[in-house]
C-alpha cells in the first residue's frame, strides 16, 4: 500500500480484484509463446512471445496495485500502475455495506461491495472483488471496534474533566473507573436512541455533580 499510515492505525485486511481478471491476459500470453514456436523463435517468432508476456505481466502488476485496504480508521481504494489514486472512506462516516454476487460471482468468489456513506456522493462502489463478504464483514467489525474505542475515550476525558475540578487526587482515582463506566453507558443508549438529547444531558449533569 503506497498511503501512509495515520498515528495508532493498523492495516486489518488488504485484498483485490478477482484473480479471473488475469485469465485472458495469461491466455494471450500464452499464444505468444506457442506462436514464437510455430514462426520460428528466430525467425521474428520471439516478438510475439515478448509481446504476450509483456502483455501479460503489465496486467499482473495493475492487478496487483489495484487494492482495497482496510484499517482500523478508514477503508482505502487504491489504483494506478504508474500514477497513484486513493480514496478514503471513515470508518465513522461509513453508514451501511452490502455486497452481491452473479452466479459466476458465487462459483469464483468474487462480486460488488457498496458502502454508503454520509459523505455528498452518497455510494463507493467495489467491482469485480475477491471474497466480498470478507471484506463486508472486515468493515463491519472495524466499525464496532472504532465506535467503542470512541465511547471508551469520550468516557474517559469526561471523567478526567472531572476529577480535575474536584481538586482530590484520591477521591479521583477512586471515583474515575465508575464514572467513566457510567458516562459511556449513556452515551451507548443516546447513539442507539434510547435516550434523546434532553434525556442524556439530565442524566449526564446528575452523574457529574454526584
Amino acid at each position: 500500500m503506497r498511503t501512509p499510515l495515520q498515528k495508532g492505525e493498523k492495516i486489518l485486511l488488504v485484498t483485490y480484484s478477482s484473480w479471473t481478471s488475469l485469465v485472458v491476459p495469461f491466455l494471450i500470453a500464452l499464444a505468444g509463446v506457442v506462436a514464437s514456436y510455430f514462426i520460428g523463435f528466430l525467425h521474428w517468432g520471439w516478438i510475439a512471445a515478448v509481446l504476450g508476456i509483456l502483455f501479460f505481466l503489465v496486467k499482473y502488476y495493475t492487478w496487483k496495485v489495484n487494492i482495497w485496504v482496510v484499517t482500523n480508521f478508514r477503508v482505502i481504494d487504491e489504483t494506478g500502475l504508474l500514477s497513484h489514486y486513493a480514496k478514503e472512506s471513515p470508518l465513522d462516516k461509513i453508514n451501511n455495506v452490502s455486497y452481491d454476487q452473479t452466479m459466476a460471482g458465487r462459483l469464483f468468489n468474487y462480486g460488488h461491495v457498496e458502502i454508503q456513506t454520509a459523505a455528498e456522493v452518497g455510494a463507493t462502489d467495489y467491482f469485480n472483488v475477491n471474497h466480498p463478504k470478507r471484506l463486508k464483514d472486515t468493515i463491519t467489525a472495524a466499525q464496532s471496534a472504532y465506535k467503542d474505542l470512541q465511547f471508551n475515550n469520550q468516557a474517559l476525558q469526561m471523567a478526567a474533566a472531572i476529577n480535575s475540578t474536584r481538586g482530590s487526587a484520591v477521591s479521583a482515582d477512586a471515583n474515575a473507573p465508575a464514572i467513566a463506566v457510567e458516562l459511556e453507558k449513556l452515551f451507548e443508549l443516546k447513539q442507539k436512541g434510547a435516550l434523546s438529547d434532553e434525556e442524556y444531558n439530565r442524566a449526564k449533569s446528575r452523574l457529574l455533580n454526584h
